[in-house]
């Protein structure tokens, strides 16, 4: 009896666990260009070339030379900054201005 206590015991379980989980699903359109900050500022995303950045976003107010091994620079826009390695975008960040 006990046995067949357990069995019942650790079947019930295990379907209340298998029940309680749930899948996660994103319908976001990748496609869509939204806001990609709290911010809601539009910027440049990982993987884009230095002239796809330029053609969507324009000239950046100022550029920095490329330092270091991968080089690195930056492009500074008056709302958001973004980081290059060698011609392709790495990041892109809001500054936070105080």
């Amino acid at each position: 009896m006990k046995y067949y206590s357990f069995t019942l015991l650790a079947c019930v379980l295990l379907l209340v666990t298998s029940i309680s989980q749930a899948e996660v699903i994103s319908i976001a359109d990748p496609t869509h260009q939204v806001a990609n900050s709290s911010e809601g500022v539009l910027r440049p995303v990982r993987g884009m070339s230095m002239d796809l950045v330029t053609q969507k976003f324009g000239q950046p107010e100022q550029k920095t030379s490329a330092v270091g091994q991968p080089p690195i620079s930056r492009w500074i826009y008056q709302d958001f900054v973004v980081f290059f390695e060698s011609n392709i975008v790495i990041d892109s960040v809001v500054p936070h201005h105080q």
